[in-house]
């Protein structure tokens, strides 16, 4: 019995089976970068903390290293990142300028300082966490990400004028403090904060890594329409040669 493809089914079939295909060798590649991503994470995040460099640094080599630097804090600059929890309580992260004094005439960094409750948002609740003087900070590297896909549609735009941040924007933070900032930011992973405020090392080195599942699952709804294309031919085919009673 010939198999014989009908016109609109394979019409509808060969592009779903691409396109199912493609996803599932996109999440394999996905996993790959995630796996790179993970190590690297793992691997800069735990290791010894190295003398931060001045001015701007380069993604591929320094994000998630442990840094080290010497300054002071600038708190009367600090801004308000919204939308944080922390073990499912909302709250928001306090970024606040570090202008170095180990390496003068640099532009400041900003500082991930860390977590607190909505009702400690400002500074005046929690002074004892306005530390002041020349201190060490130690924490790793971070890089803002460009804001692209569906999160630049459901992402609140900034509103510097109000101290209302969503996301941590060089330029926008340059232009409200008038400090000239590095393309980097520093996330604290001092813990060990008077008045327990703001709680640092807000990172996490457990990183969600379900590509290899998604890659399955695509695959095997690919595969699962061919099957039903070919059983279905079959079946037609069958009906079709099937002899015509009187």
């Amino acid at each position: 019995m010939a198999f014989r493809p009908k016109l609109i089914p394979t019409l509808f079939t060969i592009p779903a089976l691409a396109a199912l295909i493609a996803l599932g060798t996109w999440q394999l590649q996905r996993l790959d970068w995630k796996e790179t991503l993970i190590d690297r994470l793992q691997t800069r995040a735990e290791a010894v903390a190295e003398s931060l460099p001045p001015g701007d640094l380069d993604l591929d080599e320094w994000e998630f290293r442990r840094v080290e630097m010497t300054g002071h804090f600038l708190h009367e600059e600090e801004m308000h990142l919204l939308n944080r929890s922390l073990n499912g309580n909302p709250g928001l992260h306090i970024i606040t300028p570090f202008r170095r004094t180990d390496v003068p005439s640099t532009p400041v960094v900003l500082v991930n300082r860390g977590w607190v409750p909505f009702q400690l948002k400002a500074a005046e609740d929690r002074e004892d966490g306005l530390v002041v003087g020349e201190m060490t900070v130690e924490g790793i590297v971070r890089f803002q990400r460009p804001i692209t896909g569906l999160q630049r549609v459901f992402l609140p735009e900034n509103e510097p004028a109000n101290n209302v941040w969503y996301s941590i924007d060089q330029a926008e933070m340059e232009a409200e403090t008038q400090l000239e900032v590095t393309n980097f930011y520093v996330v604290d992973g001092n813990t060990d904060v008077p008045g327990t405020y703001p709680l640092g090392q807000q990172w996490t080195l457990d990183i969600r890594n379900n590509h290899l599942e998604y890659a399955i699952t695509w695959y095997a709804l690919a595969l699962a329409l061919l099957v039903i294309y070919v059983v279905y031919h079959r079946n037609a085919d069958a009906s079709d040669d099937a002899p015509s009673s009187v």
